[in-house]
């Protein structure tokens, strides 16, 4: 068999296992319900996958989810900065019909919420029963954050969900921790 031949054919083979290796991950999938009254308030930021608007954060990296309009959720997203100061985002969220565990969010100005592109995917894809600990991701995989009620997190916890973000299909290589574990 000639160089050339076996070149190709390593290349359809490496081509096919990465297919399988693509399709063998589980769907994303959002939790089949979300209290949103108990999902609201002040979460912490263990670990997410690197996010531009977040290239500034280093740290104490909270979201703050509150009910102050019927229909949308309040959004304020804070992190600390290199020089030390408090970074602040405000968006909204809104629920996605027929999905209890998926939202929809939005950090662009009120008079573009016309526009589909500025709001985001938003799925909640594993969640404590009692909504002390929560994992964040989309279904295109590119972005994925892991949260806590509290600012650090059980490794074994940690542990069990990047496990189960992994089944899903999520790269964590370059998962950033933005908290401690315990």
């Amino acid at each position: 068999m000639s160089r050339l031949c076996l070149t190709r054919l390593s290349s359809i083979a490496l081509m096919a296992c990465a297919t399988l290796s693509a399709h063998a991950a589980e769907p994303v999938t959002s939790v089949p319900q979300l209290d949103i009254s108990r999902y609201a308030g002040q979460w912490h930021e263990i670990a997410h996958l690197p996010m531009f608007f977040q290239r500034q954060c280093v740290g104490d990296i909270t979201a703050r989810y509150s009910l102050d309009t019927p229909g949308k959720i309040g959004v304020l997203n804070a992190c600390k900065t290199k020089d030390g100061s408090m970074d602040q985002s405000q968006g909204v969220a809104r629920p996605v019909q027929g999905h209890p565990g998926r939202l929809e969010v939005r950090f662009a100005p009120d008079w573009l919420s016309w526009v589909p592109m500025v709001w985001a995917d938003y799925w909640v894809i594993a969640l404590d029963p009692d909504y002390q600990w929560a994992m964040v991701g989309g279904p295109d995989r590119e972005y994925l954050w892991i949260l806590s009620r509290e600012p650090t997190m059980d490794r074994a916890r940690f542990e069990q969900l990047k496990a189960k973000a992994e089944a899903m299909g999520y790269d964590l290589s370059p998962l950033i921790m933005a908290a401690p574990l315990r």
